[in-house]
């Protein structure tokens, strides 16, 4: 081996070394600021307004559904606490999107417009770290109280001695966590892409009614006039994370989804019952993901200040 070749062998694994430790203190980097800024967004939130109003509607409705005896109730074979855990995901579905994307928009559009940019730029405190860090947060924020509601009226179930379906528990807690990160990503996405708080507020509400009315209404009016086949509607049907959450939602207690009429069938024979409970906690994950993801481009291209 030549002297060059001797020479070079120490230099090459000593670069490699170096970029090794050079990424790695990235990383760690990355990570503290990411705890610092969802630890402070955390910390903000508890302490408004709005949280406090948040947690108490989701501690009320578990409070309401208990005294309404919607545990000692009988429908359709479906009792106990199993009912009271489908009413509550269905209110969850009416809540949580439009609580979500309101509070979220803020994120970004109000910091901007109150000028807080001007001063995290001059804080050893990445954007990527303030981003991911504001989402994670927020996350906390928006999933805890619907957690801790759902898990206390399990606990009391258990304490009066009525039959908790910890499966269906278990399924509902992804599924909520699941919509939880989609609205959050089309949030921050929104927020990115606002320019002031009120223009972000307005296309929040925007989407929510859009995402609303595409559950039944639009559809039926797509299917009528343009004779689409049924595979076409229900495929363009589950691109909504709303409309996936609710069918989910409805085959743990109607495993034939015999409520949907023949789109049941369509949907079952794609998927199966299994098979679409894990795409109703994964799509919602992923369109969240992309969502942050694109919003996260835009707002380390925008002109911050």
């Amino acid at each position: 081996m030549s002297e060059e070749a001797l020479v070079a062998e120490p230099e090459e694994a000593s670069s490699r070394r170096r970029t090794g430790s050079s990424v790695a203190r990235r990383r760690s980097s990355l990570l503290r600021d990411l705890v610092q800024v969802a630890t402070l967004d955390l910390s903000e939130s508890i302490r408004a307004h709005w949280f406090a109003v948040y947690a108490v509607v989701f501690g009320g409705v578990i409070v309401l559904l208990f005294s309404f005896g919607l545990t000692e109730s009988r429908i359709l074979g479906f009792l106990g606490l199993s009912r009271l855990l489908v009413t509550y995901i269905q209110l969850c579905m009416a809540i949580l999107p439009v609580f979500v994307l309101i509070t979220t928009v803020r994120s970004v559009a109000g910091d901007r417009e109150a000028g807080v940019f001007e001063y995290l730029l001059a804080l050893p405190v990445s954007l990527a770290g303030w981003f991911w860090g504001r989402l994670l947060g927020r996350f906390a924020v928006v999933f805890l109280p619907a957690f801790l509601a759902m898990a206390a009226a399990s606990g009391w179930a258990t304490f009066q001695q009525i039959e908790v379906p910890w499966a269906t528990f278990g399924i509902y807690t992804a599924m909520l966590a699941a919509l939880c990160w989609c609205f959050l990503g089309i949030g921050m996405l929104i927020s990115s892409l606002a320019r002031s708080v009120d223009l972000a507020q307005g296309a929040a509400f925007v989407v929510w009614l859009f995402l609303v009315l595409f559950l039944d209404l639009i559809l039926l009016g797509v299917m009528v006039q343009e004779q689409l086949p049924a595979e076409t509607v229900v495929a363009i049907a589950l691109v909504n994370p709303l409309q996936v959450f609710r069918t989910a939602a409805l085959s743990l207690f109607d495993p034939e989804l015999v409520l949907l009429g023949p789109s049941a069938f369509v949907i079952l024979d794609a998927f199966g019952r299994k098979a679409y409970l894990i795409f109703a906690v994964a799509w919602p994950v992923a369109l969240g993901s992309l969502c942050a993801t694109l919003g996260f481009a835009v707002f380390r291209r925008s002109d911050l200040p």
